[in-house]
Parts: structure tokens; C-alpha cells; sequence
């Protein structure tokens, strides 16, 4: 068999083994064993990266506040000029 036909698999008309549907208990099963292999971070880990994230927003905020307050003034400059009224 070529590389391109194990690609897009057999051209039989049966299905195979890996065509075939999940049956819903079956698939609750394995969702459920899969849950249980996640591995849940403690409340001090927890704690830790909301004060990380919150930090990096906040900095985040300053940077795109202070640009836009840049760009807004520089606009202002280039564009409103003074009117001689």
C-alpha cells in the first residue's frame, strides 16, 4: 500500500474497526477517566497565578493606556491645530 492510500485510509465498503461509533456509555466512561488523570492545581498554586495574571493585566492596561494616550495628544497636535476663533 502507498503512503497516500494509508493516509486516507481503506476503500472498502465495511467499516473497519476504527470507523465504527462510540456508544454513549462508553464514551461517559472514558470522559470520566479521563477527569480523573487532571491534576488540579492547590489553592496556594491557585492564589500564586491570580496574582501573576492580575499583575500582567494591569501592566498590560498601563502600556496601552499610556499609548493611547500618546497617540491621542499626537493626533490632536497633527490634526486639531489651533483655530483662530
Amino acid at each position: 500500500m502507498s503512503d497516500s492510500s494509508a493516509v486516507r485510509g481503506s476503500r472498502d465498503d465495511k467499516p473497519s474497526e476504527s470507523n465504527k461509533r462510540t456508544s454513549i456509555p462508553t464514551f461517559y466512561r472514558q470522559v470520566v477517566a479521563e477527569l480523573r488523570k487532571v491534576v488540579y492545581p492547590t489553592q496556594e498554586q491557585l492564589i500564586t497565578y491570580f496574582i501573576v495574571v492580575m499583575v500582567f493585566v494591569l501592566v498590560m492596561m498601563a502600556i496601552v493606556s499610556a499609548l493611547d494616550l500618546g497617540f491621542g495628544q499626537l493626533a490632536f497636535k497633527i490634526f486639531g491645530g489651533q483655530s483662530g476663533v
